[in-house]
């Protein structure tokens, strides 16, 4: 074999292949990072290669869950930390003041600054120190002849935190006090039946109110415990007939 057949073979041999192969690897990494370089994006390019691209897609909530707005909130902060039912806390309110009937009770946060304070009959406060943002029950129930006291009750354990008769009530008011007492044939306990078997859920209040016609009317309102939102019902105060049904959304 001369040597320009030897030359041929070496150029077209195994060795030469590599070689070539070699340096179509080399321009193909410095292309690679030429384009790294070029637009300042190191991430591949999906879409050209038939790829979706990954930066465009957004992914679902992992929850699914519906966003509660302030007043939903609030309530599902509220009602579960109230044990004692609004029922619970109107019979120890008329409990509290000798000879008087509920006008209303309604579930609430304690504001700070308040303190307790001695009932009416003399007795102490049975809660030692109440303290800020402790849920209560806010009852005000009336004598026969219309003189109110505001109760207030602590709705983790049942016990009163304050009851006060304000002096110097107006006449007007308290005749009409005097007037619903007399039209009133259903407990609180009755209305607040009624008021669960239409719509389930915790009652947060219960209010005397005059309809248009000029009936008693208990107003009651009923916290849905899955959605938070609040029904409010218009039960007549003598026959305990639901009359209308408004469910707050908001």
């Amino acid at each position: 074999m001369n040597l320009q057949s030897i030359h041929r073979n070496r150029a077209g041999g195994p060795r030469a292949r590599r070689v070539q192969t070699a340096a179509l690897c080399a321009v193909a990494v410095a292309a690679l990072v030429g384009g790294c370089g070029s637009g300042g994006d190191a991430r591949p390019n999906h879409a050209a290669a038939g790829q979706p691209d990954v930066r465009q897609t957004t992914s679902p909530s992992p929850s699914g869950s519906v966003r509660l707005n302030e007043d939903q909130a609030a309530r599902k902060a509220l009602v579960p930390a109230a044990k004692v039912t609004a029922d619970k806390a109107a019979a120890t309110a008329v409990a509290e003041v000798p000879d008087s009937t509920l006008l209303s009770v309604e579930l609430k946060r304690r504001a700070s600054g308040s303190s307790p304070s001695p009932s009416p009959t003399g007795s102490p406060s049975p809660t030692a120190s109440p303290r800020t943002g402790q849920p209560v029950w806010v009852a005000e129930v009336s004598k026969k002849d219309g003189t109110a006291s505001t109760v207030r009750i602590d709705a983790e354990s049942g016990d009163v935190i304050r009851s006060r008769t304000d002096p110097g009530q107006d006449a007007d008011e308290k005749a009409e006090r005097a007037s619903w007492i007399t039209k009133i044939k259903q407990t609180p306990e009755q209305v607040a039946k009624a008021a669960t078997d239409r719509k389930k859920g915790t009652i947060t209040s219960m209010e005397l109110d005059d309809a248009d016609s000029g009936d008693v009317i208990w107003s009651v309102e009923v916290v849905s415990t899955d959605d938070w939102n609040k029904s409010t019902l218009d039960i007549d105060a003598t026959t305990g007939e639901v009359l209308s049904e408004d469910v707050d959304r908001d």
